[in-house]
Protein backbone atom coordinates (compact mmCIF):
# COMPACT_ATOMS: atom_id res chain seq x y z
CA UNK A 1 0.00 0.00 0.00
CA UNK A 2 1.79 3.15 -1.05
CA UNK A 3 1.04 6.43 0.48
CA UNK A 4 -0.23 9.26 -1.95
CA UNK A 5 1.23 12.10 -2.75
CA UNK A 6 0.68 15.57 -1.57
CA UNK A 7 1.86 18.89 -1.72
CA UNK A 8 2.15 19.08 1.90
CA UNK A 9 4.01 15.71 2.88
CA UNK A 10 7.65 15.40 4.06
CA UNK A 11 9.92 13.12 4.86
CA UNK A 12 8.99 11.04 8.45
CA UNK A 13 12.69 11.80 9.31
CA UNK A 14 12.00 16.11 9.11
CA UNK A 15 12.26 18.02 12.40
CA UNK A 16 8.88 18.68 14.06
CA UNK A 17 7.53 21.98 12.83
CA UNK A 18 9.09 21.89 9.47
CA UNK A 19 5.41 21.42 7.75
CA UNK A 20 4.09 24.52 9.97
CA UNK A 21 7.39 26.36 8.55
CA UNK A 22 6.40 25.35 4.64
CA UNK A 23 2.43 26.77 5.42
CA UNK A 24 3.74 29.73 7.08
CA UNK A 25 7.00 30.64 4.40
CA UNK A 26 3.96 30.04 1.84
CA UNK A 27 1.42 32.23 3.42
CA UNK A 28 3.90 34.78 3.48
CA UNK A 29 4.57 34.95 -0.13
CA UNK A 30 0.83 36.27 -0.91
CA UNK A 31 -0.48 39.42 0.03
CA UNK A 32 -1.21 39.83 3.78
CA UNK A 33 -5.26 39.51 4.87
CA UNK A 34 -7.23 42.57 6.43
CA UNK A 35 -7.43 40.40 10.12
CA UNK A 36 -10.68 41.50 12.36
CA UNK A 37 -8.59 40.86 15.93
CA UNK A 38 -11.27 40.85 18.77
CA UNK A 39 -10.36 41.87 22.63
CA UNK A 40 -6.34 41.73 21.91
CA UNK A 41 -6.11 42.31 25.73
CA UNK A 42 -3.50 40.47 26.92
CA UNK A 43 0.02 40.20 26.09
CA UNK A 44 -0.54 36.72 24.32
CA UNK A 45 -2.76 38.07 21.64
CA UNK A 46 -1.37 41.44 20.91
CA UNK A 47 2.08 40.55 20.54
CA UNK A 48 0.62 37.21 18.42
CA UNK A 49 -1.34 39.38 16.10
CA UNK A 50 1.83 41.71 15.98
CA UNK A 51 4.16 38.82 15.38
CA UNK A 52 1.63 37.83 12.12
CA UNK A 53 1.70 40.80 10.73
CA UNK A 54 5.54 41.11 10.72
CA UNK A 55 5.87 37.98 8.97
CA UNK A 56 3.18 39.26 6.28
CA UNK A 57 0.16 36.84 7.27
CA UNK A 58 -2.42 39.51 8.34
CA UNK A 59 -2.60 43.23 8.90
CA UNK A 60 -4.62 43.68 12.30
CA UNK A 61 -7.62 45.46 12.85
CA UNK A 62 -7.63 45.35 16.62
CA UNK A 63 -11.14 45.82 18.06
CA UNK A 64 -11.27 46.52 22.14
CA UNK A 65 -11.37 48.91 24.88
CA UNK A 66 -8.58 51.25 23.52
CA UNK A 67 -7.08 52.13 26.69
CA UNK A 68 -6.63 48.58 27.69
CA UNK A 69 -4.80 47.77 24.24
CA UNK A 70 -2.49 50.89 24.36
CA UNK A 71 -1.63 50.00 27.84
CA UNK A 72 -0.68 46.35 27.19
CA UNK A 73 1.23 47.74 23.92
CA UNK A 74 3.25 50.23 26.29
CA UNK A 75 3.73 47.40 29.20
CA UNK A 76 5.29 45.09 27.26
CA UNK A 77 7.23 47.13 24.22
CA UNK A 78 4.69 46.80 21.57
CA UNK A 79 4.71 48.87 18.38
CA UNK A 80 1.04 48.75 17.74
CA UNK A 81 1.12 52.40 15.89
CA UNK A 82 1.11 50.68 12.32
CA UNK A 83 -2.47 49.24 13.41
CA UNK A 84 -6.02 50.49 13.29
CA UNK A 85 -7.78 50.27 16.47
CA UNK A 86 -11.30 50.36 16.61
CA UNK A 87 -12.75 51.02 20.14
CA UNK A 88 -15.69 48.92 22.00
CA UNK A 89 -16.56 49.08 25.45
CA UNK A 90 -16.09 45.42 26.72
CA UNK A 91 -15.60 41.68 25.43
CA UNK A 92 -19.09 40.80 24.33
CA UNK A 93 -18.91 44.49 22.40
CA UNK A 94 -16.01 44.05 20.72
CA UNK A 95 -17.52 40.92 19.22
CA UNK A 96 -20.01 42.20 18.35
CA UNK A 97 -17.93 45.47 16.73
CA UNK A 98 -15.48 42.77 14.93
CA UNK A 99 -18.78 41.00 13.56
CA UNK A 100 -19.92 43.96 11.94
CA UNK A 101 -16.35 45.23 10.47
CA UNK A 102 -16.08 41.73 8.90
CA UNK A 103 -20.05 42.37 7.51
CA UNK A 104 -18.85 45.45 6.41
CA UNK A 105 -16.15 44.07 4.60
CA UNK A 106 -13.27 45.61 6.28
CA UNK A 107 -11.35 42.21 6.74
CA UNK A 108 -11.29 38.17 5.97
CA UNK A 109 -10.38 36.50 8.32
CA UNK A 110 -11.69 37.04 12.26
CA UNK A 111 -9.23 35.99 14.88
CA UNK A 112 -9.78 35.81 18.81
CA UNK A 113 -8.19 37.79 21.48
CA UNK A 114 -8.37 37.22 24.95
CA UNK A 115 -12.22 36.67 25.38
CA UNK A 116 -13.98 33.97 25.85
CA UNK A 117 -14.25 31.37 22.58
CA UNK A 118 -18.52 31.45 23.64
CA UNK A 119 -18.44 35.34 23.20
CA UNK A 120 -16.75 35.30 20.01
CA UNK A 121 -18.70 32.64 18.32
CA UNK A 122 -22.38 33.94 19.91
CA UNK A 123 -21.52 36.91 18.00
CA UNK A 124 -20.43 35.17 14.83
CA UNK A 125 -23.86 33.04 14.66
CA UNK A 126 -26.02 35.98 15.34
CA UNK A 127 -28.85 35.63 12.36
CA UNK A 128 -28.03 39.37 12.04
CA UNK A 129 -24.39 38.89 11.96
CA UNK A 130 -24.39 38.04 8.41
CA UNK A 131 -21.48 35.57 8.75
CA UNK A 132 -23.69 32.16 8.86
CA UNK A 133 -23.52 30.15 5.34
CA UNK A 134 -25.79 27.44 4.62
CA UNK A 135 -23.46 24.86 6.52
CA UNK A 136 -22.79 23.99 10.09
CA UNK A 137 -19.76 25.58 11.57
CA UNK A 138 -16.97 23.51 12.60
CA UNK A 139 -13.31 23.49 13.54
CA UNK A 140 -10.44 21.41 12.54
CA UNK A 141 -7.15 20.94 14.00
CA UNK A 142 -3.96 21.20 11.85
CA UNK A 143 -1.71 19.09 13.29
CA UNK A 144 2.48 18.77 12.71
CA UNK A 145 3.15 15.27 14.49
CA UNK A 146 6.64 14.61 14.30
CA UNK A 147 6.16 10.60 13.77
CA UNK A 148 3.60 11.49 10.60
CA UNK A 149 4.73 12.21 7.10
CA UNK A 150 2.20 14.91 6.03
CA UNK A 151 -0.06 17.45 8.46
CA UNK A 152 -2.38 15.56 10.39
CA UNK A 153 -6.52 17.35 10.69
CA UNK A 154 -9.03 16.15 13.14
CA UNK A 155 -12.44 17.77 12.91
CA UNK A 156 -14.59 18.63 14.85
CA UNK A 157 -12.79 18.51 18.36
CA UNK A 158 -14.09 21.78 19.66
CA UNK A 159 -17.59 22.97 18.42
CA UNK A 160 -20.11 20.26 17.82
CA UNK A 161 -20.93 18.21 20.51
CA UNK A 162 -22.58 15.30 19.14
CA UNK A 163 -22.95 15.85 15.60
CA UNK A 164 -25.96 14.11 13.78
CA UNK A 165 -25.35 12.67 10.30
CA UNK A 166 -26.03 15.78 8.14
CA UNK A 167 -23.99 17.80 10.61
CA UNK A 168 -21.10 15.50 10.21
CA UNK A 169 -21.78 16.26 6.14
CA UNK A 170 -20.79 19.86 6.46
CA UNK A 171 -18.02 19.02 9.04
CA UNK A 172 -16.75 16.61 6.46
CA UNK A 173 -17.38 18.89 3.48
CA UNK A 174 -15.54 22.17 5.56
CA UNK A 175 -12.27 20.09 5.95
CA UNK A 176 -12.43 19.23 2.56
CA UNK A 177 -12.81 22.58 1.13
CA UNK A 178 -10.49 23.50 3.80
CA UNK A 179 -7.56 20.97 2.67
CA UNK A 180 -8.24 21.37 -1.33
CA UNK A 181 -7.27 25.29 -0.92
CA UNK A 182 -4.26 24.31 0.83
CA UNK A 183 -3.39 22.36 -2.11
CA UNK A 184 -4.12 18.66 -1.13
CA UNK A 185 -6.20 17.80 -4.49
CA UNK A 186 -7.95 14.82 -3.54
CA UNK A 187 -7.75 15.18 0.99
CA UNK A 188 -8.19 11.08 2.24
CA UNK A 189 -10.82 11.31 5.12
CA UNK A 190 -11.05 8.71 7.54
CA UNK A 191 -14.37 8.27 9.46
CA UNK A 192 -13.16 7.34 12.72
CA UNK A 193 -14.61 4.55 15.54
CA UNK A 194 -13.53 1.95 17.73
CA UNK A 195 -13.66 -0.70 14.85
CA UNK A 196 -13.73 -1.15 11.44
CA UNK A 197 -17.08 -2.63 10.69
CA UNK A 198 -20.37 -1.51 10.72
CA UNK A 199 -21.87 -2.88 13.63
CA UNK A 200 -25.38 -1.35 14.91
CA UNK A 201 -24.48 -1.00 18.74
CA UNK A 202 -21.96 1.37 17.76
CA UNK A 203 -23.62 3.98 15.84
CA UNK A 204 -20.46 6.05 14.59
CA UNK A 205 -19.36 3.24 12.58
CA UNK A 206 -23.25 3.25 11.35
CA UNK A 207 -23.17 7.19 10.47
CA UNK A 208 -19.61 6.44 8.77
CA UNK A 209 -20.96 4.13 6.17
CA UNK A 210 -23.73 6.77 5.87
CA UNK A 211 -21.28 9.15 5.02
CA UNK A 212 -19.29 7.16 2.59
CA UNK A 213 -22.10 6.36 1.10
CA UNK A 214 -23.37 10.16 0.06
CA UNK A 215 -19.74 11.04 -0.72
CA UNK A 216 -20.11 8.19 -3.97
CA UNK A 217 -24.06 9.72 -4.60
CA UNK A 218 -21.31 13.23 -5.12
CA UNK A 219 -23.60 14.68 -1.29
CA UNK A 220 -19.66 15.03 -0.26
CA UNK A 221 -17.56 16.12 -2.95
CA UNK A 222 -13.97 16.48 -3.75
CA UNK A 223 -12.00 13.71 -1.28
CA UNK A 224 -11.96 10.04 -0.88
CA UNK A 225 -13.61 9.07 2.42
CA UNK A 226 -13.62 5.80 4.41
CA UNK A 227 -14.96 4.15 7.48
CA UNK A 228 -15.74 3.58 9.93
CA UNK A 229 -11.86 3.06 10.57
CA UNK A 230 -10.18 2.55 13.95
CA UNK A 231 -7.60 5.32 14.41
CA UNK A 232 -4.59 2.47 13.95
CA UNK A 233 -5.78 1.24 10.13
CA UNK A 234 -6.34 4.99 9.41
CA UNK A 235 -3.12 6.23 10.01
CA UNK A 236 -0.77 3.27 10.22
CA UNK A 237 -0.64 1.07 6.52
CA UNK A 238 1.32 -1.59 8.80
CA UNK A 239 -1.75 -1.67 10.81
CA UNK A 240 -4.17 -1.46 7.59
CA UNK A 241 -1.88 -4.34 5.95
CA UNK A 242 -2.36 -6.89 8.75
CA UNK A 243 -6.35 -6.53 9.30
CA UNK A 244 -6.06 -6.86 5.48
CA UNK A 245 -8.29 -3.42 4.98
CA UNK A 246 -7.89 -2.20 1.00
CA UNK A 247 -8.34 1.15 0.45
CA UNK A 248 -6.49 4.28 -0.92
CA UNK A 249 -7.38 5.95 2.91
CA UNK A 250 -6.53 3.46 4.88
CA UNK A 251 -3.11 4.25 6.92
CA UNK A 252 -2.12 7.60 4.94
CA UNK A 253 -5.29 9.65 5.88
CA UNK A 254 -5.03 13.27 5.94
CA UNK A 255 -8.32 14.17 7.62
CA UNK A 256 -9.87 12.15 10.93
CA UNK A 257 -13.16 12.71 11.13
CA UNK A 258 -14.06 11.41 15.01
CA UNK A 259 -17.58 10.43 16.26
CA UNK A 260 -18.01 13.49 18.44
CA UNK A 261 -16.17 16.49 20.07
CA UNK A 262 -15.10 14.51 23.13
CA UNK A 263 -13.20 11.84 21.49
CA UNK A 264 -11.52 14.56 18.64
CA UNK A 265 -10.64 16.62 22.00
CA UNK A 266 -8.84 13.76 23.64
CA UNK A 267 -7.19 12.41 20.16
CA UNK A 268 -6.09 16.46 19.56
CA UNK A 269 -4.36 16.59 23.09
CA UNK A 270 -3.26 13.31 23.17
CA UNK A 271 -1.42 14.05 20.11
CA UNK A 272 -0.25 17.32 21.91
CA UNK A 273 0.90 16.18 24.95
CA UNK A 274 1.65 12.66 24.62
CA UNK A 275 3.29 12.78 20.83
CA UNK A 276 4.81 16.58 21.88
CA UNK A 277 2.49 17.51 18.44
CA UNK A 278 1.66 21.17 17.48
CA UNK A 279 -1.69 22.37 17.07
CA UNK A 280 -3.20 25.42 14.82
CA UNK A 281 -6.87 25.72 15.05
CA UNK A 282 -9.25 27.05 12.67
CA UNK A 283 -13.17 27.72 12.79
CA UNK A 284 -14.70 26.83 9.35
CA UNK A 285 -18.21 27.28 7.82
CA UNK A 286 -18.95 30.88 7.99
CA UNK A 287 -18.17 33.60 5.37
CA UNK A 288 -14.75 33.68 6.98
CA UNK A 289 -11.99 31.57 8.04
CA UNK A 290 -12.00 32.18 12.10
CA UNK A 291 -9.04 31.56 14.04
CA UNK A 292 -9.03 30.35 17.76
CA UNK A 293 -5.97 30.93 19.39
CA UNK A 294 -5.43 29.67 23.32
CA UNK A 295 -3.23 31.48 26.07
CA UNK A 296 -0.87 27.79 25.98
CA UNK A 297 -0.04 28.34 22.33
CA UNK A 298 3.04 28.08 21.22
CA UNK A 299 4.65 31.51 18.72
CA UNK A 300 4.55 28.36 16.13
CA UNK A 301 1.17 26.83 16.65
CA UNK A 302 -0.43 31.07 16.74
CA UNK A 303 1.77 31.79 13.54
CA UNK A 304 0.46 28.60 11.46
CA UNK A 305 -2.92 29.41 12.31
CA UNK A 306 -2.90 32.31 10.98
CA UNK A 307 -0.97 31.07 8.07
CA UNK A 308 -3.51 28.15 7.43
CA UNK A 309 -6.16 31.20 7.76
CA UNK A 310 -4.45 33.10 5.16
CA UNK A 311 -4.06 30.88 2.74
CA UNK A 312 -7.66 29.85 3.09
CA UNK A 313 -9.03 33.34 2.69
CA UNK A 314 -6.79 33.50 -0.39
CA UNK A 315 -8.53 30.49 -1.61
CA UNK A 316 -12.31 31.63 -0.48
CA UNK A 317 -11.01 35.51 -2.55
CA UNK A 318 -11.01 33.45 -6.15
CA UNK A 319 -13.41 31.23 -5.85
CA UNK A 320 -16.06 34.98 -5.13
CA UNK A 321 -17.56 35.68 -8.31
CA UNK A 322 -16.37 39.01 -10.18
CA UNK A 323 -19.17 42.04 -9.96
CA UNK A 324 -20.08 42.86 -13.57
Amino acid sequence: MSETASPLTLDRKERKAEQYARLIKRAGALPAIPTVVVHPCDHTSLAGAIDAAEANLIVPLLVGPEPRIRAVAEEHGLDIAPFEITNAAHSQDAARRGAELLREARGEILMKGSLHTDELMAAVVRSDAGLRTERRISHVFAMDVATYPKPLFITDAAINIFPDLQTKRDIVQNAVDFLRALGVEQPLVAILSAIETVNPKIPSTVEAAALCKMADRGQITGALLDGPLALDNAISPEAARIKGIDSPVAGQADILMVPDLEAGNMLAKNLSFLSDALAAGIVLGARVPIILTSRADSLQTRMASCAVAAIYAHALRASKPIAS
